[in-house]
């Protein structure tokens, strides 16, 4: 098998195993992959993890694993998204953030892309409206707070 063959069997495997959110440390990551028959050492682990963009996230169980990013990060959040944001209001149960017109799903799509390190569930965008549903409506105002802070 020739060498970029199994360079990219290699990445396949290992993203594969990113999608199972059970990969807690590179160390791990070598001996399951050692164990399907690849050479692999931690220095390598760390420069394939850091090529395909591998992620730290929090799984279903509470666990800190490497895992892969849903979709490729957005534009920053910088003042061109910020400054398109009017208003951030929030009740007992939702968050609601109007906007400059078309840009509520752009700014929708990057609030998502953070759902996993928020109080974040998900957003529902209109035309200049998003919806922000909350994983526990007891943290209305730390998402509150959190999505002001990467709207900044």
């Amino acid at each position: 098998m020739a060498e970029k063959e199994k360079k990219r069997d290699l990445i396949d495997a290992l993203r594969a195993l990113l999608m199972d959110r059970k990969a807690n440390t590179q160390d791990s990551i070598c001996s399951t992959l050692e164990k399907q028959g690849y050479e692999i050492n931690q220095s390598k682990a760390s420069r394939l993890l850091r090529k395909i963009g591998a992620i730290k996230v929090i799984n279903e169980e509470g666990q800190v694993v490497y895992s892969l990013p849903r979709e490729p990060a957005p534009s920053p959040m910088s003042t061109p998204l910020g400054s398109l944001v009017l208003d951030i209001v929030a009740n007992e149960t939702l968050v609601v953030i109007f906007t400059s017109p078309g840009s509520a799903s752009m700014i929708a799509r990057s609030l998502d892309y953070n759902q996993t390190t928020t109080e974040i569930l998900g957003t529902i965008a209109g035309d200049d409206t998003i919806f922000v549903a909350p994983k526990s409506i007891k943290n209305i105002s730390k998402l509150l707070k959190e999505i002001k802070n990467l709207l900044r």
